[in-house]
């Protein structure tokens, strides 16, 4: 089948040479018959961005922002000049091999109108070591970066191409442009951090499948932005206040894993010997639910880190 018409977003912040190298990867990656734009926004670059970005033609489309309004109101923009049926959001960090593209391409096809969100494999660019195959919510309600060993996501999956995933980084993804309207693109309420979770989430609670197309694999120099961590906890605290029940039932099984691991060493210390049989069968998966108990264990984690960030951010 031919590939649509794909408009690739990047932002960018300072960092050039990160900057020129990701665009040269990406440029010498993509299939010769894709027919694509892209679009680069500069977020107040202050390292000479602006200039390099002056000398450049087709197929790239410029947008400057007048101050720097972050990341999700960067994307937001990027992909509200799009043209394309398909939108790639894309970091200004990644380092591209052939072949990355388009199994993306693929799973979304694959998945057709259930198609959520498309995210790949992410290795440190640094250490090679894996980074991202998915996000998942930990015991505590928080997203965290899945970094299962490659050897062990290849058997889990029995040489699958997808794997279903509450949500992905928005580091290097792809989503349907029609979906991103429908969903209004990112909530720049989120201070560059935690808009692809929620963007992720509202997806899935609209109905639609979030994956890891699992033979697409990119490197990333992971959180080189400047400023990139500095609202870490504000937008953690924000997407829990939003997403409290959802993050109790995505988080069930760590919080199971964690309780079992915890009593472990120890067995005779358990508190409850029946709830502690069944997180085993559960996480054996012989038990298809997790057990009732489970929930308001988990509910009080979310509480707790509730409470810390109450207290750090008054």
């Amino acid at each position: 089948m031919p590939y649509p018409r794909l408009s690739i977003v990047v932002p960018l912040y300072n960092c050039l040479a990160l900057t020129r190298a990701m665009v040269a990867g990406l440029r010498a990656t993509l299939p010769e018959e894709l027919d694509h734009e892209i679009i680069l926004v500069d977020d107040g670059s202050t390292d000479g961005t602006r200039e390099w970005l002056a000398t450049l033609g087709a197929p790239f489309r410029v947008i400057l922002n007048e101050r720097n309004l972050g990341y999700g109101a960067a994307n937001n923009r990027g992909a509200a000049a799009a043209q394309g049926e398909m939108l790639a959001l894309l970091n200004n960090d990644l380092v591209f091999s052939p072949g990355w593209v388009e199994p993306m391409l693929e799973a979304h096809a694959r998945l057709r109108s259930r198609a959520g969100v498309v995210g790949n494999v992410q290795l440190d660019a640094r250490t090679g070591a894996l980074d991202h195959a998915g996000i998942f919510i930990n015991y505590k309600g928080k997203p965290e970066h899945d970094r299962t060993p490659r050897w062990r996501l290849r058997l889990a999956n029995r040489g699958k191409p997808l794997r279903r995933v509450p949500a992905v980084t928005g580091a290097c993804v792809l989503i349907q442009q029609d979906l991103w309207r429908e969903l209004r693109g990112f909530d720049e309420g989120y201070v560059n951090g935690c808009e692809d979770v929620d963007f992720c989430l509202r997806a899935a609670a609209a109905g639609y499948r979030n994956v890891v197309a699992l033979r697409s694999v990119v490197r990333h120099h992971v959180s080189t932005s400047p400023g990139r961590k500095g609202r870490d906890e504000a937008n953690t605290y924000r997407l829990t206040l939003r997403w409290r029940n959802t993050l109790v039932t995505l988080g069930i099984r760590s919080w199971c894993r964690h309780h079992f691991e915890t009593y472990l060493p120890e067995p005779r210390d358990f508190p409850n010997a029946p709830l502690a049989r069944q997180v085993a069968l559960y996480l054996l998966r012989l038990r298809r639910n997790p057990p009732p108990d489970a929930y308001p264990g988990m509910g009080a984690a979310i509480q707790v880190e509730i409470e810390r960030w109450r207290e750090l951010l008054s």
